[in-house]
């Protein structure tokens, strides 16, 4: 499933690139998405950082930065 890969991808980016357990990075994106709490930074940046990595290589594995 393209989507899930994809969705899987982003959030290992952002636990790679804030330092943040995988895990961890899927639980602030969960609360926030339920409207339990804000997304915290660095998790919110490194959020919108990761997606536009994603958009501009389409299906590209990430690069470093």
């Amino acid at each position: 499933m393209p989507g899930r890969q994809t969705g899987r991808h982003v959030l290992g980016s952002v636990s790679q690139h804030s330092n943040i357990k995988l895990h961890t990075v899927a639980e602030r994106v969960i609360d926030w998405a339920l409207g339990r709490q804000p997304l915290p930074e660095p998790v919110g940046h490194e959020l919108g950082e990761a997606v536009e990595r994603r958009s501009r290589q389409g299906d590209a594995p990430d690069q470093p930065r």
